[in-house]
Parts: C-alpha cells; structure tokens; sequence
C-alpha cells in the first residue's frame, strides 16, 4: 500500500450551501438592515467575505491540525506543552479580529452578524476542531465578564482576552460532581473586599486549562459561597485568574496549579486539564453578581453560566456538523477517485469510480442530507440571535428568543448524537483504507465523540427539552413551535413536486403529537421514569421531524431556482442535490418519527425492571 501521509484534510471546495442560507433562503436583509451592521455588510458580499475564509482554512488552519496529531499535548514536569502551531494560530486569528474580538462591548465596534461569524467558524472548526475549543472558550468567558463584570473588572481582562493576550475557560466539573453541579465542593470564603473571595477546589476536564502561548488563563469558575444555601441555589459565579492582576497590571502566582491532563480518545491538540486552586490557601476571584450572603443564601452562578453554555451547546453541535461535512466531503472526493468493481446494471463494462455504486451514492446522500438538515437547523438558530439581539420590536425580540430556547438542545445533541455513526458510515466508504489513520476520516471520528458529552450530555439535553423547554410559558411556546410546522404542512400538502414527502411530514406531525400526549400519561400516571427511558429518543423524533420542515423549505426554494435555470446552468446541479437531498431525508429519516411515536406508545418497561445484578451475565 502506498503511504498517504496525510491524517487531516479540509475538503470543502466551496461556500455555495453557506451562500444559499444567507442569499436565499433565509430572510437576511432584515439583520444586514441593523444599524449595527448596515454600515459594514451586505448579503449581497457574502461570496466575497467567505471566499478568503475558505482559503485561509485550507492554507493556514488545516496544517495546524496536523500539527496536533504529531505534536499532541503534552504535560511536562508540571507545565503543558501544546502543539507548536497552536499558539501563533491563536495570536493570529484573535489579533485579526475574527475570534473574541467579536463580542458587541461598545456601539463603536465592529461586529459580525451571528450567522456570518458562524459561517466562518464552521470552516475554521472543520478545518483543526481540536484547535477551535480554545478561541470558543475565551469567548464565552469573556462575554460572561462583559454582560455581569463591573467597569472595573472589565477593564481589566477584556482587553486582553479580546486581542489574543490573554486565554479564558469555564470552570464547572469536579471529581465529585459532574452533570450534578449542584454537588460541587468548591468553596469561596469573603475578604476584606466584598468583591474578592477566596477560593478552595479542584476541577477536571476543563478545555483550555491551561496552555503555554499565552500569559495569563481567566477561569470562569462556580463555587459556593461559605454560608450560601446547598444545592445549584448557592452558587455564585468568579472570575479566577491563573495569575492574579495587580493594581498596576502586573501578574503575580495566584495559586492555581495543574495537576495533570486527561488522555483522550481524540482531540490531541487540545489541553483538557485537572486544576488544583487555593492548594496553599493563595488563591482569590472576583465574584460576579450578588454575594448570596446578602441574598437570602441566592447565587447567582447558574443562571449567569447558563448564558455561556446555551452559546457553547450550540456551538458543540456546530462543531460535530462541521466534523461531519469535512468526512463526508472527504469521502465524496475519494469516492471520485477510488476506481473499483462495475456496476450490477452493466456489469459488462468497464471497471468505475466507486461514487457510481448504487450503495456508495445512498451512503453520500445520506451524509448530504444530514448534513444540510443540521446546516438549516443551526443557522436559523443563529438568525434568531440576531433578531433577538438587535431588531427593534420587542415582540420579535421575545419570539427569536423562544425559538433559541426550543432549539438549542436539537442544535447540541442531534448533530453530535448522529456524528458518531455518521463519520462510521464516512469510513466505510473508503474500505479497509478507511480504518487507517494515513487517512482523514479516522482522526475525524475520534475528535467527534466528545461533543454528545460536551456541555451537558445529550441525555441532559433531552431531559432539558421534555423538561423544561416542553412547559415554557405553560406550553405556550412549545405548542407555537409545532403549529408552525402543521401550517407550513398544511400549505403545501397534495400539492407541486412533494406529494409523497409532505404526506411522510405530515404523517410525522400527526404521530409528534400522540408523543406530546404519551409524555403527558407519563406524567400523570406518575411514569415520569418511562418519560427519561425515552427521552432521547424523543430528542431524536423532535429533531427529525424539525429538520424535514426545514430541508423540505429549502427544496420548494431550490425547485423554484431550478425551473427557472437554462438547461446548462452550472447551478443546476446545486439545486438538484437540495431536492434530492430533502426527497432522502423525508422518505428515510423522518419516519423514524412514527415509529419513534410506536415504541413510546408500547410503554416497554424492560428497562426499569431489569436488576441491576442481571447486567453480571
């Protein structure tokens, strides 16, 4: 065999899906038209402003992924040593403008629209995931220290957490509490300053932790307060510094220490870290928010932290559809090389390129068609940041926002539920070369498997949506999110090209409600132990039936485009692949919502009855 010496490969060739959302599908002038952006971006630039992103991922990202597997992390008498590209690449894209430096701190800064800033970040994460967690983080830290810092505080790390200077992370696992975060044993004891506290704890798992490239590492850490109620009810929120910042801006040690980093399945060049803070009782934090002292025992941490995880548990699953494309792009381009067998229709020809198999076409269509369903599921998300962040109508303020709510958990675990399987099905295309490591999409599947873990497993995520998301506003708002996709069912049932797959979305939408109705028996026969048997699985269904509303949307769009193209049209084949991509996922992926809808009905109780001494044989 020959050696292929390549183990990571960014393989978009283009950004015309990524045109498509922001161009055509989505109703983009509206955010362009914000004052916030009016004066620097249009969406007629997008080709423009995407092009350079893509060629800079290629040539300036991608070998840094490389750089990760053959220089992973590394701990070295007590310090980290990251791959030797890392940092520079840091510096780079932060002092460029295109990482921290995006968060809207003044009128007077330029920013970009969530859905552009995204665009980018999908080439970017597709071209080194392993890489992109560290610029994610010191983002989401310092957008916690814009929105509830003090003046003081804020100008003391925003600064240089915006130009690259500086890392940030968020602090929340423990050896003795993970998911569980009200079981925390961090403490943080007053000083003569009501805003610093001393800190006492160790964490673990923390991406980012630590770093060699650059001078100072801002932990946004949760502890509890010494007098503050038990539970994720006292907890408060600090900003923890690696090195403490003194009054004139120098560093000083502040007592945070790493102990070790975990060795993972994937994920080389990121630093996932155990941290020892206040070992020699010299750690101290700023505290955000209220003292819960002076607050009835109240912290304030959760729901300040909370804004931080709905930003990374959409980007976690931004990450694992980036992971995703970039395999399947990879297989596509083997695919067209890979000269093997002949076709079972003539099998007297000559021997073909393997993409012509009819089993290796429904393996890339599938990919596609996830794909562009989780692509249109994220971006509409994104969209509504925008609207809720900028437009002047208070009520569509508040709508973007229940939509962001609703589908947050869809966005994290459905992309990084389904990436698993999906880059196995990307490997299997390649045949034996496939579980090689000489080629991409090994490495691919080994990065993906955290984001399912990542920022709440999506068993929380589920329990999140039939939980909490289900109930908002008494219903109101989870009841308005399905009305949507049964008038846009209705519009277009028995009508145009679609027949078949608006009958299989309606379908769907009929057995969606006898779940909605199961989960209430649960409920009220006091089953809700049956309601998390199935939760994920209704997380799935949930996600399913969304992702035929939206992909179908786009066919209607790509159908009327197509009739409208000459017959050489080099669009046309864009086009087609929307409608046959949507045809795939309405006719193969969506009934799992019925049958979904079947099982549930069935009630099975095999899994609270079993013992846990018959799992022994």
């Amino acid at each position: 065999m020959e050696e292929c010496n390549m183990s990571a490969n960014f393989a978009y060739q283009n950004t015309r899906d990524l045109e498509f959302i922001v161009q055509e599908w989505l109703p983009t002038d509206e955010i362009f038209s914000y004052p916030r952006f009016a004066d620097y971006y249009s969406k007629d630039d997008v080709r423009a402003f995407l092009a350079p992103v893509l060629k800079m991922s290629k040539e300036v990202i991608e070998p840094t992924n490389d750089d990760g597997e053959k220089n992973p992390v590394r701990f070295e008498n007590g310090r980290v040593r990251t791959p030797p590209s890392y940092g520079p690449l840091f510096a780079k894209l932060q002092k460029e403008g295109w990482g921290t430096s995006n968060i809207d701190v003044s009128e007077d800064a330029m920013v970009m629209p969530h859905i552009l800033h995204a665009m980018v970040w999908e080439m970017f994460m597709a071209a080194n995931p392993t890489f992109a967690p560290y610029i994610i983080l010191t983002s989401g830290a310092a957008g916690l220290i814009q929105s509830f810092g003090s003046p003081k505080i804020k100008d003391m790390f925003l600064p240089k957490m915006m130009d690259g200077t500086w890392s940030g992370t968020m602090c929340l696992t423990e050896p003795s509490a993970g998911s569980d975060v009200g079981d925390i044993l961090s403490r943080a004891y007053p000083t003569e300053d009501p805003e610093i506290f001393r800190i006492k704890g160790q964490k673990i798992f923390i991406t980012g932790g630590d770093n060699d490239f650059t001078s100072n590492i801002i932990h946004l850490y949760l502890a509890r307060v010494e007098g503050a109620r038990p539970g994720t009810a006292g907890i408060s929120l600090f900003v923890v510094p690696k090195y403490w910042v003194n009054e004139d801006g120098t560093l000083t040690d502040n007592d945070v220490q790493t102990t070790g980093i975990e060795h993972k399945l994937g994920q080389a060049g990121s630093v996932t870290a155990a941290l020892s803070f206040g070992e020699n009782d010299g750690c101290r934090g700023w505290l955000l928010g209220q003292n819960p002292l002076e607050n009835e025992g109240k912290g304030q941490g959760m729901a300040q932290m909370f804004q931080m995880m709905n930003m990374a548990r959409l980007e976690t699953g931004h990450l694992a559809l980036s992971c995703i494309a970039n395999a399947f792009y990879n297989a596509r381009d083997y695919c067209k090389e890979r000269i093997q067998g002949r076709l079972l229709s003539d099998p007297k020809s000559g021997r073909v390129p393997i993409i012509k198999h009819e089993d290796i076409k429904r393996t890339l269509l599938m990919g596609k068609a996830h794909v562009e369903v989780m692509r249109a599921m994220l971006y509409k998300t994104y969209f509504a940041f925008d609207v809720r962040g900028h437009d002047p109508d208070p009520l569509r303020r508040e709508q973007a926002n229940d939509l962001i709510e609703v589908t947050t958990p869809l966005c994290k675990a459905y992309p990084s539920d389904e990436g698993w399987w999906l880059c196995g099905e990307a490997i299997q295309v390649y045949g034996g070369y496939g579980y090689c490591e000489d080629y991409p999409v090994a490495q691919i599947a080994r990065d993906i498997k955290i984001y399912s873990i990542w920022e709440g497993t999506n068993y929380i995520q589920a329990l999140d949506l039939i939980g909490r998301k289900m109930t908002m506003k008494n219903g109101r708002v989870f009841a308005s999110f399905i009305q949507e996709m049964e008038v846009f069912c209705a519009t277009h049932l028995g009508k145009g090209q679609f027949e078949l797959e608006f009958a299989n979305l309606n379908r769907a939408l009929s057995a969606y409600q006898k779940i909605r109705k199961t989960l209430m028996n649960f409920a009220q026969n006091q089953h809700m132990d049956l309601a998390a048997v199935y939760a994920r699985r209704i997380l799935t269904a949930t996600a399913q039936l969304y992702g035929g509303r939206l992909i179908l949307d786009q066919a209607l769009l790509a159908a009327e485009r197509l009739a409208q193209l000459d017959s050489d049209h080099h669009d046309r084949a864009f086009y087609q692949g929307k409608i046959d991509a949507a045809r795939y996922y309405l006719l193969n992926v969506v009934p799992n919502v019925w049958m979904t809808a079947e099982i549930i009905e069935a009630a099975d109780t095999s899994v609270l009855d079993i013992s846990s001494e018959s799992f022994d044989y």
